[in-house]
């Protein structure tokens, strides 16, 4: 039996990328190419999510009820964020176009990018190369923001963000 030696922040990018690609065959070199994370970390990743109860035996399909679980009770506090000093980015959290006409703040958060358009307090992305992914798919983007409303939030802005990420999963 494998030791569980804890989840990575680019575990839980990685899970859902797969629920995001819905019923479309997909390889590892998928994931790799389309998060810029090697084939290697897919792999490793997959086999923590595994022992995790996160993903099947056959590391295809995600236990998505087991992953809104622990996007609601267990991120925060697995994988706090703390917003930084001022940065040139691009817009996360409430701020993501997509939601920020339904939250008012004073707040603006951004991911570090050196060609973003907004300045804001930097979050710190799940992992290195997220900003390069996000760039290539929308949908990713609009998720990971979600999930830095679960991270940096407050009450209501979680709310908001699960149900949001309920709905966008359940497809």
């Amino acid at each position: 039996m494998r030791s569980h030696n804890g989840m990575r922040p680019q575990d839980i990018v990685i899970l859902l990328k797969i629920v995001l690609l819905g019923k479309k065959e997909w390889q590892y070199q998928d994931l790799s190419r389309t998060l810029f994370i090697s084939g290697a970390e897919v792999n490793a990743s997959l086999n923590r999510s595994k022992l995790a109860g996160l993903i099947d035996f056959n590391r295809k399909r995600v236990n998505r009820l087991a992953l809104i679980e622990f996007l609601q009770h267990g991120l925060q506090y697995v994988f706090p964020v703390e917003p930084g000093s001022l940065s040139k980015g691009i817009p996360t959290a409430h701020c993501h176009p997509t939601i920020n006409s339904k939250i008012i703040s004073e707040s603006i958060f951004v991911w570090p990018d050196i060609s973003g358009n907004e300045i804001g307090q930097s979050i710190e992305p799940l992992y290195s190369n997220q900003v390069k992914a996000v760039k290539y798919d929308p949908f990713l983007y609009e998720v990971l923001a979600m999930i830095d409303m679960l991270r940096v939030g407050k009450s209501r802005e979680r709310v908001i963000a699960l149900n949001q990420l309920k709905k966008m999963l359940d497809k």
